[in-house]
């Protein structure tokens, strides 16, 4: 797992719009839901997924708000890996009760 350039991260960022850089080693996004339920679903999608592919987010869960923040420890910043898992959880997102 190697850490991305400040090209390739800026490249990457463009496929997901909706990801915000948070400093040199972090990205975030936001993902509301309708009722607090629905986010705890997605959380629980979440955590399979990450359990899965043993690379970890960090999550928030704000009553219909949860946040997810991503950065590979390893590489001390972002990877392919962070990128690869934000498309997924954007993906669950489009399928979830919302």
């Amino acid at each position: 797992m190697e850490r991305l350039s400040e090209d390739q991260i800026r490249k990457e960022l463009e496929q997901v719009p909706d990801w915000k850089r948070v400093d040199e080693k972090w990205i975030e996004r936001r993902y509301r839901f309708k009722n607090y339920l629905a986010g705890v679903r997605f959380v629980d999608q979440i955590a399979e997924y990450a359990e899965s592919k043993q690379h970890h987010p960090f999550i928030s869960i704000d009553y219909k708000m949860v946040t997810l923040k991503i950065s590979s420890w390893q590489a001390k910043g972002l990877t392919d890996v962070d990128f690869e898992m934000v498309k997924h959880f954007d993906a669950l997102y489009e399928q979830a009760e919302k």
